[in-house]
């Protein structure tokens, strides 16, 4: 009888930098979490404190201990009713906005980036944003008779089926014909929206649909919190999870296959929830570049490659860093303000560079 030979095929999988953890890298990662959490919490307080009219962090806690029926542990500080509007209703759901988009922007980069084993891949690789915009500029010059974050959140899903369908039509799902197929569609929709823009916007008209296509947060309201902050909810915070999963994406389909992972189906469900949460994001924000492309980079450099920790730090960097953006916008050329979009890529673009660069010094 002849024997069969076992193969270990752990043997095959080297382990993500999670589990080498040694040392002063791990108390590194201590660190840098507890500072992440602290800067997170300090950044919603002061975010909403700046303004034309300054705020001081006592009223700001003052306003939102009242809103949520806590007001004895508001320490006596008294705020105005219209100190108190300028906290509750314009400033803080425009910050908390910011923060949802910019967590699920980072959340969705990270995987991206895993999936198709491709550093520069973005949430708006399947042509999400593209979609979503060609969405929103049909109701902004047209008057079509549905909100503006359906129509977006619509035009994104219809390009994710279109990109999916193109690359399933070529074959199997790989991340090179994802790519392609994403590049394909994202042509396609700009194509429309440049021929509307040409031959029907004019006027207000062109400046509002400019502000859009360059990410702006300036309608903010709590309803967009509900929109952003829902979806990062029930579809980010289990996303934060799947680090396992991407760990093994990490090092090819023939290692999660060796693991047991169902790699075609984990693609496709990995892929979809990206879409679905980013343009979700983007129905309210319109579409923001650089935050899903710098920000996992960033955070690789800190903590190492392990998605157990990258997922949830990059959605909390993101977090902050689209939060400071926005308030950069709203007011360096106060009265003025510029898409947000503007500011990302001014500090995105250097940011990246040097994120470039430390990593290739990290590999000499």
């Amino acid at each position: 009888m002849t024997a069969v030979k076992q193969v270990d095929s752990s043997a095959h999988y080297v382990p993500p930098v999670d589990h080498l953890v040694r040392g002063g890298f791990a108390w590194r990662r201590v660190l840098v979490t507890s500072g992440v959490l602290c800067a997170l919490v300090v950044t919603v307080v002061f975010t909403v404190m700046i303004g034309p009219a300054q705020l001081s962090a006592g009223e700001v806690w003052a306003s939102i201990l009242h809103h949520l029926g806590l007001g004895g542990f508001a320490g006596g500080v008294e705020i105005s009713a219209l100190r108190d509007a300028m906290v509750w209703e314009l400033r803080l759901p425009r910050v908390l906005t910011a923060g949802a988009v910019g967590a699920g922007l980072a959340l969705c980069g990270v995987i991206m980036q895993s999936l198709t084993r491709n550093p520069l891949a973005d949430p708006y690789l399947l042509g999400l944003s593209s979609g979503a915009s060609l969405g929103a500029v049909i109701v902004l010059l047209f008057a079509v008779g549905v909100a503006l974050p359906i129509a977006a959140f619509s035009g994104a899903l219809l390009a994710l089926v279109g990109s999916l369908t193109l690359a399933r039509s070529m074959g199997a799902v790989t991340p090179v014909r994802t790519i392609l197929a994403g590049l394909a569609i994202s042509q396609v929709c700009s194509a429309g929206v440049s021929f509307i823009i040409f031959w029907s916007a004019s006027g207000d008209s062109y400046r509002q649909v400019l502000a859009w296509l360059m990410g702006s947060l300036g309608g903010a309201s709590w309803s967009t919190v509900a929109i952003a902050g829902g979806a990062l909810v029930v579809i980010g915070v289990p996303l934060m999870v799947s680090g396992n999963i991407l760990d093994a994406f990490t090092f090819g389909e023939a290692s999660a296959h060796s693991l047991g992972i169902r790699v075609e189906a984990w693609r496709w469900g990995l892929l979809i929830a990206v879409a679905v949460l980013t343009g979700s994001l983007v129905s309210v924000s319109g579409a923001i570049g650089f935050v899903g492309i710098i920000i996992p980079h960033a955070v690789r450099l800190l903590v190492g490659t392990g998605h157990r920790l990258l997922l949830p730090l990059s959605a909390a960097c993101g977090a902050v860093f689209l939060m400071w953006c926005d308030t950069l916008a709203r007011t360096i050329f106060d009265p003025r303000e510029i898409p947000v979009g503007v500011i990302t890529a001014a500090v995105g673009a250097p940011l990246f560079a040097f994120v470039l660069y430390r990593t290739k010094a990290g590999e000499a």
